[in-house]
């Protein structure tokens, strides 16, 4: 198998190392956007989408470390908007059933089919998996949703309900004053947020030690699509954000393919919340990282990748 899945003989992006760039058209025209390919495995090829919305690949560099021993073949993908891809000042392109879109585009040109094809989506990305997967799951073999909730306003509902109350409120106070008066930018916004929320529910390990994709890849995130979809921070999501309003448990019983919901103890989402999507899924499977946060690929690695690749190596054949 190691020889086959290090065989890239015949591949059309072997000069490049397997990275590429993929035209994709939207209603501003015609952009590039950027992926690159590991591995060689006709049967599994996962393609990443990452978290944000506006995030990059490269915190998802972990993967680097346990999905090529397990022979699986992935590909690495900014999308449009994000690191290596085109990043145009189109704040309308910036809307879900775009990206959904773009994602097809991406799928066709890669050449990934329902034989072979299993997309992943880690936060926002996990978001723009189940909307893929319900509007094309015939493509699918499988489908990873990692620390996302099915539900915006639950998850909102979950920060404002048992995340805030949990933390000093003279610091939440202080965070929310400056969310409202729009002073995000103040360096001591992220001075309050990183050591009473991100170092206790994104990434469980002081920030000083943060291991450097994620360090890289936050310091790379595009502001100019992260704070309209999402708001200003991981607490919750803004009232008037593109997605404050996104709801999709009514509709998990229609995703039929083979799903893992991943979640986990500390996450910024719902464990709980997360453990009820699976068993509304018809064929899905919830994996609980007990010592891990929103980046649990990082805090609790071991048990994320046990989990992902035995859901991987059990996916059922379908053939096209």
């Amino acid at each position: 198998m190691s020889d086959r899945y290090l065989d890239y003989s015949g591949r059309a992006d072997r000069i490049s190392g397997g990275a590429r760039r993929i035209p994709v058209q939207t209603p501003r025209g015609e952009f590039t956007v950027w992926t690159k390919r590991v591995g060689n495995n006709p049967d599994l090829k996962v393609l990443l989408l990452h978290g944000g919305p506006g995030a990059t690949h490269e915190y998802l560099e972990a993967v680097d470390s346990f999905l090529p021993g397990a022979g699986i073949e992935y590909y690495h993908y900014d999308l449009l908007g994000s690191g290596f891809s085109d990043q145009p000042d189109e704040p309308s392109l910036w809307e879900l059933d775009r990206f959904v879109d773009e994602v097809e585009q991406v799928r066709q040109a890669l050449g990934l089919a329902r034989e072979n094809f299993v997309l992943y989506g880690q936060s926002w990305g996990g978001i723009l998996a189940m909307e893929y997967a319900l509007a094309h799951q015939e493509h699918l073999r499988g489908l990873v949703i990692s620390n996302m909730m099915a539900s915006a306003p639950d998850y909102t509902a979950y920060a404002e309900q048992v995340l805030m109350p949990e933390m000093d409120q003279g610091v939440l106070a202080e965070i929310k004053a400056l969310e409202a008066t729009g002073d995000i930018e103040n360096p001591r916004y992220m001075e309050l947020l990183v050591p009473h929320h991100y170092e206790l529910h994104t990434l469980r390990m002081p920030a000083k030690d943060w291991p450097e994709p994620v360090v890289r890849g936050f310091a790379h995130i595009n502001q100019k699509i992260y704070v309209p979809m999402q708001g200003p921070s991981e607490l919750g999501m803004s009232a008037d954000a593109k997605l404050a309003r996104w709801d999709r448990v009514a509709d998990l019983h229609t995703i039929e393919v083979p799903t893992l919901v991943i979640g986990a103890r500390y996450d910024t989402m719902d464990p709980a919340h997360m453990e009820m999507m699976a068993g509304q899924l018809p064929a899905g499977r919830y994996l609980y990282c007990p010592e891990g946060s929103h980046l649990a690929m990082y805090d609790d690695q071991e048990t994320y990748f046990d989990g992902l690749i035995a859901f991987l190596r059990d996916l059922p054949a379908r053939n096209a």
